[in-house]
């Protein structure tokens, strides 16, 4: 029995027990506008199924119980032999299951398929992010493995598959499977024009023995991975598969597992290819860039989607706790000033929802337009949403003043998972310079970009002189590289104010309007200028009915 002044009081409770998914607004409104209406129904049913598990005790426990218990690596066996295996907590592997089966790794060959997809990743990862590493890599390396009908013939469907077997056999044998990519080194980290693994030709049509390491390989017991190496005709993409098609494992040494600030469900290892790894050529020699691009690209929006998943679970978390703990006479959530935050952090979450699921819409229609604005807006989507993630969590975590910086809130893990996205698949510079790559080259991208921009050109004072001032930007490009990032910037901000003045209720596009185009805000989140909508945003989002 507890004593009398261990009473617990004004707390909030758990945020468990809810669907993620349906009380996400503007994660549902997204799927509901960019998603036929025969496809509709249909997707409703299984993102409301995910939703509600992935906001159960359960999930949540499987979460929390991956990340204490971190992977471990093991070399050898008790014999001496060398296995290169790593063993999981079996809440990773639940985790991988649902996920798997709930379709995230299934979007290029179903109608509407890269939306539901999105919409899935981005539920799912809010309950545990380092299981959307192996979900995110399968479902990008199907453009590349397309290079070579032949090997995406196998592999694709098993990539596709809704089922998830964990153990190492050979692909013809197996369910479904999970691919993984292997290429940056350590001398040249995001340059990989500088990688120095070697692959040498066997007699074979289309195979080759590697020699080389990896400095990063995530998911190292993925059933295959993807990398780069040098052949004779040049820089080349090659399929690495873990079993081999007679049993055997392939030469691929574990060296290490990377002991990362955050993301410690997952493991990322170093890899070393010792001369007698076999592979298999993806595509032409010389030609392994262009080829892993298109894998690239899909996950650069995964990390807009995961970098919007933890935006929405904090600020979901926040908004929560102010509305059940009371302090200075009142309810947080009341209290103008916490509405400011709030609102503001919501705001923020929701640009990021709307931007990540305009592009995974882009995908599905497949226009030359759509395609054409994903060459541009991808990278500098990336950019921006996965930077703003950080100070998102952080304030969100404030808000909860010292219970949010303790462990069982939920919020540290957030807080150290949010820097990731912007590291991954390129940091900051890469994405920003790779925004003026298709400035330069691809003139189909930016009259995409400003056709999509202009759509809501006239709705919003503040959005057309951002409109024009980016114009302005673009049309001196001279010395452009020292201010690539504020290019990238804004190209983001803009699309970002487009979307919500078209499709957001009133009082959200006027926040975002006022505070990130207009000038009208201060720098910390909770500067809005005041508003009688900013109580409608908090409304909006609020995780539970």
């Amino acid at each position: 029995m507890e004593a009398g002044t261990h009473t617990v009081t004004n707390q909030a409770p758990p945020l468990v027990g809810y669907d993620v998914y349906a009380c996400d607004r503007a994660l549902s409104e997204a799927v509901a506008r960019h998603l036929p209406g025969e496809l509709y129904g249909e997707a409703e049913r299984e993102l409301g199924a995910l939703g509600r598990a992935t906001g159960s005790e359960q999930v949540r426990e499987w979460g929390e119980q991956a990340n204490a218990f971190p992977p471990r690596l093991r070399t050898h066996d008790r014999y001496g032999r060398r296995i290169d295996e790593v063993d999981f907590h079996p809440a990773w592997h639940r985790l991988l299951g649902k996920s798997v089966a709930a379709g995230l790794t299934d979007a290029w060959g179903r109608p509407g398929g890269h939306v539901r997809r999105a919409a899935g990743f981005l539920v799912a990862t809010q309950t545990e992010a380092g299981h959307g590493c192996p979900v995110s890599m399968t479902h990008a390396a199907v453009p590349a493995l397309r290079a070579e009908p032949e090997v995406a013939a196998v592999w694709e469907p098993l990539a596709a598959s809704r089922v998830y077997e964990r153990e190492l056999r050979p692909a013809a044998s197996k369910a479904g499977v999970l691919l993984g990519m292997g290429l940056t080194e350590k001398q040249g980290g995001s340059d990989v024009r500088a990688n120095t693994t070697s692959a040498r030709p066997l007699a074979a049509a289309g195979e080759y023995v590697l020699t080389g390491h990896k400095w990063f390989c995530s998911a190292p017991m993925s059933d295959a991975f993807l990398v780069l190496a040098r052949a004779p005709g040049g820089l080349t993409c090659f399929l690495v598969p873990r079993v081999l098609d007679d049993g055997s494992r392939n030469a691929f040494a574990l060296q290490r597992l990377k002991d990362k600030l955050g993301n410690r469900s997952n493991a990322s290892a170093e890899v070393e290819f010792d001369g007698t790894t076999w592979a298999r050529r993806i595509g032409e020699e010389g030609r392994g860039l262009r080829t892993v691009m298109g894998m690239v690209a899909a996950t650069r929006l995964d990390c807009v989607l995961g970098s919007a998943a933890l935006m929405r679970q904090a600020v979901a978390q926040a908004v929560h706790h102010a509305s059940y703990r009371a302090a200075f006479g009142g309810l947080l959530v009341d209290k103008p000033l916490m509405r400011n935050v709030l609102a503001d952090l919501a705001v923020e979450s929701e640009a990021a929802t709307v931007l990540g699921m305009r592009l995974a819409a882009a995908y599905d229609s497949g226009t030359e337009r759509d395609l054409a604005l994903l060459r541009i807006a991808v990278p500098a989507a990336k950019y921006w949403v996965t930077k703003r993630c950080v100070p998102v969590v952080a304030e969100a975590l404030e808000c909860l003043g010292g219970n949010g910086y303790v462990e069982e809130s939920g919020l540290p893990r957030l807080l150290r998972e949010s820097p990731l996205n912007s590291v991954w698949e390129g940091a900051g510079n890469v994405q920003a310079l790779d925004v003026l790559r298709a400035l330069r080259t691809e003139p189909a991208a930016l009259d995409a970009y400003l056709r999509e921009v202009g759509e809501a050109r006239g709705a919003d004072p503040r959005l057309d002189r951002a409109i024009r001032g980016l114009l302005a930007e673009l049309s001196d490009l001279e010395g452009v590289e020292a201010r690539a990032r504020r290019l990238a910037e804004r190209l983001a901000l803009v699309l970002q104010g487009a979307l919500l003045v078209r499709w957001a209720p009133p009082e959200v596009a006027d926040a975002f309007c006022a505070g990130r185009l207009g000038g009208e805000a201060g720098t910390a989140f909770g500067t809005l200028p005041p508003a009688p909508g900013l109580r409608a945003v908090v409304e909006r989002a609020r995780p539970v009915e």
